[in-house]
């Protein structure tokens, strides 16, 4: 039987790969790869040649039985995302559970993913957090930030640049406007940047400035 390798690739700087992602993503019979164009730059610029196929979350429910069958038949898979750990706000975790049940080896490499480096530079508690990722768009979305303000832990959220200032603002109803927080952007990259504050000082840094790239918003916890 073969084995499934879960790989975390750069969420901004390529210095980020490590040595043995690399040859991993070298030895294996085939690499399952969010969007093959992204990752195709990657594997480029690392001189990795080999066979890439696609899977995202439009397509995994009906690619992982094939997947499974293959790592049975002896192949070696390696699994990854267009950034970050797959899995963590990313598809993965259909082909890994499935993985489990048949009793295929799964390994997961240690390495790259955005909420890690936010978390720490917040400068916010990060003894005992909790990942919250993307907050439901619409349904249940008021029902749960309701629920996160009564939370302890730090909490650790991804969010969309447009959509930052409405979440703020509506943290900022349920939470209060001195609730602490963080946003942190362009994690690994050229113009990465924190910005921390209450929730009514980013409100207005970011009304004035608008944020561009990926972001991770953390918040603190409420004070016990």
């Amino acid at each position: 039987m073969g084995k499934l390798y879960v790989v975390p690739t750069p969420v901004g700087n390529l210095e980020d790969m490590t040595f043995r992602a690399i040859r991993i993503l070298k030895e294996v019979d085939l690499i399952l790869a969010e969007d093959t164009r992204t990752s195709g730059i990657l594997l480029k610029h690392f001189e990795i040649k080999n066979a890439m196929q696609s899977h995202h979350k439009f397509n995994e429910h009906k690619t992982v039985e094939s997947v499974v069958n293959r790592i049975k038949a002896g192949e070696t898979v390696a699994l990854i995302s267009d950034a970050g750990t797959p899995g963590i706000s990313d598809p993965g975790f259909l082909v890994v559970r499935e993985c489990v049940r048949n009793g295929i080896d799964v390994e997961c490499l240690p390495g790259a993913t955005a909420f890690v480096p936010a978390l720490v530079s917040s400068g916010l508690p990060n003894d005992r957090f909790t990942f919250e990722g993307f907050l439901p768009q619409k349904k249940g979305r008021m029902t749960r930030m309701k629920l996160l303000a009564e939370e302890k832990r730090t909490m650790i959220f991804y969010e969309s640049p447009h959509r930052l200032v409405k979440t703020l603002t509506q943290f900022c109803e349920y939470l209060g406007e001195d609730r602490q927080a963080s946003v942190s952007r362009e994690i690994s990259k050229l113009h990465e940047e924190t910005v921390r504050g209450s929730l009514k000082e980013l409100i207005t840094h970011f009304t004035e400035k608008d944020p561009r790239g990926e972001i991770v918003l953390i918040i603190g916890g409420i004070d016990d």
